[in-house]
């Protein structure tokens, strides 16, 4: 089926068939339209080039056990986009409208969903653009929302193997009061030099502190935090950190379980308590940390702490027993007792 290897899927943009559309403007949405043209037009006055206007999701589709076909929470994608969209002035697809999409987005890509059996999925990227060409800063009632996809794999390649992480003593990711918990294009913008630095040296996850203090644990890069401590589930309570749905998803999972679940300020000295420590969003799901460096200056040799939580590659149990949890309900073989699952 397209000479796909579906074992040796990463996670990177794909070629695939159609890209789902629809273009907001006075004051209502065009139904929409699939395209097997990957490309877009804008005015080179347009927003998204100047200001930055646009912001998107991610969201996977996974063929389950039984052959049926299912999206993961996307309601709960909806109303991040929502709240987003609002932050920035843009207007946003309904929720029914963006359930749609998505669903017609699967639709029309299906030889690109990977078969049951190989712990792959077909990963949804929502994106929402600012296209009104102007260069005052105001926000204008005019937007273009696509929905594209990729067939993917585990992220860092490996299914539930523990890698490094490094604290950048010299780069913040979100100001206080700012935009770090908006799901925003340009808040990732800022992460991809200290990550081309990181990974030159061996890390694969940056951990950002609270820029106010820097006394607290905010959010991986490319993840939020969560980490355990004997039978509690731990995770940062902060206004910078995004609302990660896989995160809740897990904060569910642990309470289900029996375990404790505590959201709050996580300061950076309590990292040596724990004896797990995992990054979770939806295209890694979780992946452990072996240990986490700080470094006054990534740019330097200097390593001022050591807090070690696993042998490298090495996995611990309750992150085990929460991956194959999730990993379960996605393709069908645990109860989805909570409803998570968005039938096509």
């Amino acid at each position: 089926m397209n000479g796909i290897d579906w074992d040796a899927l990463g996670f990177d943009a794909y070629r695939t068939r159609t890209v789902i559309f629809s273009h907001f403007k006075d004051g209502q949405w065009s139904p929409f339209e699939a395209t097997e043209t990957f490309s877009f037009t804008f005015d080179p006055f347009a927003q998204v080039f100047h200001y930055a206007i646009s912001c998107f999701e991610g969201l996977k589709a996974f063929r389950q056990q039984d052959g049926r076909i299912a999206l993961f929470r996307p309601d709960q994608n909806a109303a991040r986009m929502k709240r987003t969209a609002d932050f920035l002035g843009m207007p946003c697809p309904p929720k029914e409208l963006f359930l749609q999409m998505c669903a017609a987005c699967v639709e029309n890509n299906l030889e690109f969903l990977p078969p049951y059996g190989h712990r792959a999925s077909l990963y949804l990227r929502p994106l929402l653009v600012g296209m009104h060409p102007q260069m005052q800063l105001v926000p204008y009632p005019e937007a273009v929302f696509a929905v594209m996809c990729a067939p993917v794999g585990s992220y860092y390649g490996e299914h539930l193997r523990s890698f490094s992480a490094v604290i950048p003593g010299n780069y913040d990711r979100a100001a206080p009061k700012g935009s770090g918990s908006y799901k925003i294009g340009a808040n990732y913008a800022s992460t991809f030099k200290p990550y081309k630095m990181a990974h030159d040296q061996g890390y694969t996850e940056l951990l950002y502190l609270n820029s106010a203090t820097r006394q607290f644990v905010d959010e991986f890069g490319s993840s939020n935090f969560f980490a355990i401590k004997g039978n509690k589930y731990v995770t940062p309570l902060s206004d910078s950190v995004l609302p990660s749905i896989t995160n809740k998803t897990l904060q569910e999972v642990a309470a289900d379980l029996g375990m404790q679940v505590e959201k709050r300020p996580v300061p950076v000295e309590e990292l040596a308590e724990f004896e797990e420590v995992g990054a979770c969003g939806t295209a890694v799901v979780i992946t452990p940390i072996s240990h986490i460096d700080i470094k006054p200056v990534l740019e330097g040799p200097e390593v001022t702490r050591v807090f070690r939580f696993r042998p490298d590659g090495e996995v611990g149990p309750v992150c085990t027993r929460l991956y194959r949890h999730i990993t379960g309900v996605q393709f069908g073989e645990r109860e989805d007792t909570h409803g998570w699952c968005y039938y096509l």
